[in-house]
């Protein structure tokens, strides 16, 4: 694992219950500004083996980018930590982003 797939993870993991975080967040937390991509890829591919929660990660301006069961699942695991969705599966930042 690179230094930076690590700081990503460490970023992912230290998004606590009940809060999200932008894909673009991560990475400039991770120290790496212009890597929103970076983290979709270490979501994508170490989500799994790294119990990371996938499912907090969203786009900055509060929005789900997947589609389909993907979607449905994302926006079940969020309801179920107390974030609020709305019906065209956006998430108030403010309240709900670190």
């Amino acid at each position: 694992m690179t230094d930076t797939t690590e700081k990503i993870i460490n970023q992912i993991l230290a998004v606590p219950h009940g809060k999200v975080s932008g894909y673009r967040d991560i990475a400039f937390r991770a120290g790496i500004p212009n890597g929103a991509r970076q983290t979709v890829r270490v979501l994508h591919s170490m989500s799994e083996k790294y119990s990371l929660p996938w499912h907090r990660i969203i786009r900055s301006n509060g929005s789900i980018a997947l589609e389909g069961v993907g979607r449905e699942m994302q926006i079940n695991l969020l309801l179920a930590e107390g974030i609020e969705v709305s019906p065209n599966g956006r998430i108030d930042m403010e309240k709900f982003g670190i």
